[in-house]
């Protein structure tokens, strides 16, 4: 009998994740259950494996705790958007992804990134992300994931470009005003937006879309549904194994779904992000 370290998050999303433990105990498990705020408890409670039943904001914590327990992680998506799990090609379905966690034997190292102490697994970004993320969430519960893109379409109605400077490991890439920064690992956000990145290669993907006029944002919101952003006039990108960004310490980050101000995450007035290679394993089959 595999023995489960369960992670759940009963908060989030489609609410799911009530239904998981009777589903692993079901599917022959020994399960122990831990709220989701547990992660170092639960990876260090003996467990074979550790399973996240939440949306993208719970996975990056548990991911941390996994590695420091060299144990690996399975992730049963039951949140709005559901980033990661789509990324990584996990079952939208709840019975599949529960048997996945229970009976899955085929793992993919992962790299892991923080920006601070935060660890996180998609994007942290600045700008419109967190602005739409703020607009979208009084709306999930009505229209779900489609929250995302209607967010994304009031803030970029709404808001202003924010001053920043940004460092690609140690050199400076940019610095004035931007739409948006992003700091990239698997590069999935926003209910299907995505970057151009490598979740294994151990580097940032870094991307900075300029402050620019707003009538280039219609294209810039495209190229973020759907690819190619990158090599739009008026954006830059990198990818680099570290990044350094100073901004006023009032703004908002959206780190993996969840908003998060600067200072928080700052030291010395800039927020450090760095990332670490094959540092835990997701299992994928």
């Amino acid at each position: 009998m595999r023995s489960l370290a369960l992670l759940a998050n009963l908060d989030s999303g489609s609410g799911g994740a009530e239904q998981v433990e009777g589903k692993l105990r079901e599917l022959g498990a020994n399960v122990t259950a831990f709220d989701v705020r547990e992660c170092e408890a639960a990876a260090g409670s003996g467990a074979e494996r550790l399973v996240v039943a939440g949306g993208d904001g719970s996975i990056g914590y548990a991911a941390a705790a996994a590695s420091e327990a060299g144990i690996p992680i399975a992730v049963v998506a039951t949140g709005t958007a559901n980033d990661f799990a789509a990324e990584a090609g996990l079952p939208a379905d709840l019975e599949e992804a529960c048997r996945l966690a229970v009976q899955g034997d085929e793992r993919r190292p992962l790299e892991l990134a923080r920006a601070g102490p935060r660890p996180y697994v998609n994007v942290a970004s600045l700008g419109l992300s967190p602005a739409a993320a703020e607009r979208a969430h009084g709306l999930k519960a009505r229209i779900g994931a489609l929250a995302y893109p209607v967010g994304a379409l009031r803030a970029g109605a709404e808001v202003h470009p924010l001053s920043c400077v940004v460092s690609c490991e140690g050199s400076l890439l940019y610095e004035g005003e931007a739409w948006q920064v992003s700091v990239a690992s698997s590069g999935a956000f926003g209910g299907g937006s995505s970057l151009e990145t490598d979740d294994s290669d151990g580097k940032l993907d870094l991307v900075v879309i300029e402050g620019s006029g707003r009538g280039r944002l219609v294209k810039h919101a495209y190229g973020l549904r759907m690819g190619g952003v990158e090599e739009q006039k008026g954006v830059l990108s990198r990818r680099c194994s570290s990044v350094d960004l100073e901004l006023d310490e009032s703004e908002c980050l959206n780190v993996d779904g969840e908003l998060i101000e600067a200072r928080e995450l700052a030291e010395d007035g800039s927020i450090h992000f760095a990332v670490t290679d094959d540092a835990f394993e997701l299992i994928v089959g």
